[in-house]
């Protein structure tokens, strides 16, 4: 599976963004997705993760109550709601896929495709 993020840019703190994941292929649904981050000068993390049909998902404790991941199967996409916005938010964000056993996907180790990032700012 190829994937490609899009939706990032610029926004103010307490500011809204969506991200987008795209991916190639009719095996869509047969993959959980996730979604990490990588702040300058900091390794990647993890930020939410989906299951394949998309009745489990799993948020790092820094986005809950703010981020919302979802996916459409039909579509082979992947979202990323991203709301009340803060400055540490700011970094490249990157959306994965998962073929194995789903757990939580926390981790980085259980994907196996990953996007080419989309970069989010946020200015104080």
């Amino acid at each position: 599976v190829q994937l490609q993020a899009s939706g990032g840019g610029l926004v103010q703190a307490g500011g809204s963004l969506r991200l987008s994941c795209a991916a190639s292929g009719r095996t869509f649904g047969s993959y959980f997705m996730g979604w990490f981050r990588q702040a300058p000068g900091k390794e990647r993390e993890f930020v939410a993760a989906i299951s394949r049909s998309g009745s489990s998902t799993y948020y790092t404790d820094s986005v809950k109550g703010r981020f919302i991941i979802s996916r459409e199967n039909a579509k082979n996409t992947v979202y990323l709601q991203m709301n009340g916005l803060k400055p540490e938010d700011t970094a490249v964000y990157y959306c994965a896929a998962g073929g194995g056993a789903y757990v939580n996907g926390r981790h980085q180790a259980a994907y196996d495709a990953w996007g080419q990032g989309t970069q989010v700012t946020v200015s104080s």
